[in-house]
């Protein structure tokens, strides 16, 4: 994580890594600046949410991605999130996770956080 440009409101864009090191159709967790991060890729796509299940503390980037209804859901309860938006589209979560503003430049894969 080299490269951050800090703009004015206190968010930061931050690079976390190449696009090429995040296989289609997977995710990775990151830690950023006090942010638990889950990095989905979908296809060419990216997307980047938090990291921790809202119905219980459990790693979102450790679950199953469906790339068809563009959601991740949690290993242990079964609860799916769309990677779009956050909302919870299946029980027993009910609270949204967080969505960050990602973008991929020159195959480098940036994500905004506040600080």
């Amino acid at each position: 994580m080299s490269d951050t440009s800090e703009r004015t409101d206190g968010a930061k864009m931050i690079e976390i890594g190449p696009l090429a090191d995040l296989a289609p159709d997977s995710a990775r967790r990151v830690d950023v600046d006090g942010h638990r991060l889950a990095v989905i890729r979908i296809g060419d796509d990216v997307y980047v949410i938090g990291d921790e299940c809202s119905h219980a503390d459990y790693s979102l980037a450790e679950g199953e991605i469906d790339s068809d209804d563009k959601t991740i859901e949690c290993w242990k309860h079964g609860s799916a999130f769309s990677v779009e938006t956050g909302d919870p589209t299946s029980m027993p979560a009910i609270k949204p996770v967080a969505v960050y503003t990602v973008r991929v430049e020159d195959g480098v894969i940036h994500v905004e956080v506040s600080s």
